[in-house]
């Protein structure tokens, strides 16, 4: 029982040690994608990067809320 017990427990830290590396990873990726369009459309101001990063920081903070929701079922 108490191995059972000390492998869900080292599988939920894994799962929460592996949260903020896919967070970090979708915000880059955000981030370089409206750079990548702004440079390319000759956008002066940066919108799309703004839009695209706040876009990748919503969509990691779902992510999160649904995996640590997963975690506690």
């Amino acid at each position: 029982m108490d191995n059972k017990r000390d492998n869900n427990n080292r599988h939920k830290w894994i799962a929460l040690i592996n949260i903020p590396i896919q967070m970090g990873i979708i915000i880059f990726l955000f981030s370089w994608f409206g750079g990548w369009i702004d440079e390319e459309y000759a956008n002066t101001k940066n919108t799309n990067r703004i839009i695209f990063t706040l876009l990748g920081v919503f969509i990691a903070l779902y992510n999160v809320v649904r995996q640590v929701n997963e975690l506690n079922k």
